[in-house]
């Protein structure tokens, strides 16, 4: 009886209640953005984004066409100079720049600083223009704690228009930068056209700057020539500019 008296009341809540009368939730509106897209409007964020950007920087290449200073001295006044002097028959007997190689060496001192020998390869290639090679020990030397395979130093290898650009470099402006400089030895050469010299500091040339440098570091520079002795060598690097003793 219980029972039915109380399904009885709650029908009557229920016709009480009528139907229901939710209002009817409104469709989604498409976002203002979907539809600036829509119809190939950018949105204003994007354009001031554009606005914002700066202007791309012009290549820094040199042109194809382009000729190193020293090259042209080269062609324009070494060449004849020395075909007068030596008396070649061919223009192409003349003696030339082959390549110039820069190294930098930090040995055992890896090991005390680590991060050296990545230091030394980023300022050579400041320097020279060109991603540097990290030399490794070819065999292990107990009294330097350097084991076969240890990196001790970087070294580049310039050619061309680059070799060109880098003696302009070191004759005109990083040698007479050189404290107490006296000239170069006449005897650095190896009996075969080639040259050998030291510079004892890199913060000679332009490109390293003084307050960034961590380590004091010097670098071994050897120019090749196609020269067969070494007075026709000699000849060859003073008529570029090259300062060597006077006798």
């Amino acid at each position: 009886m219980r029972e039915g008296y109380l399904k009885r009341q709650m029908a009557e809540k229920a016709k009480d209640k009528g139907p229901d009368k939710r209002p009817e939730k409104a469709p989604e509106k498409a976002p203002e953005k979907a539809k600036e897209k829509a119809a190939g409007k950018a949105p204003e964020k994007a354009k001031e984004k554009a606005a914002e950007k700066p202007a791309q920087k012009p290549s820094q290449k040199p042109p194809a066409d382009y000729v190193p200073r020293f090259l042209k001295r080269y062609r324009d006044e070494v060449a004849p100079k020395m075909m007068e002097r030596f008396r070649y028959r061919n223009p192409m007997a003349v003696p030339r720049l082959e390549k110039i190689v820069v190294s930098m060496g930090v040995g055992s001192r890896v090991k005390e600083a680590p991060k050296r020998i990545e230091k030394a390869a980023e300022e050579l290639g400041l320097i020279t223009g060109q991603k540097p090679v990290i030399t490794k020990a070819r065999m292990a030397v107990s009294n330097f704690r350097i084991r076969k395979g240890d990196p001790v130093g970087a070294m580049v290898t310039l050619r061309k228009k680059i070799m060109y650009e880098f003696l302009d470099r070191l004759v005109s402006i990083a040698i007479p930068r050189i404290r107490d400089f006296r000239g170069l030895s006449r005897k650095s050469f190896d009996g075969r056209g080639n040259y050998a010299m030291g510079l004892s500091e890199q913060i000679v040339f332009p490109e390293i700057s003084v307050d960034k440098v961590e380590y004091v570091q010097g670098m071994n520079i050897v120019i090749a020539t196609t020269a067969k002795t070494d007075e026709e060598a000699l000849e060859l690097l003073g008529l570029f500019g090259m300062p060597f003793v006077r006798q």
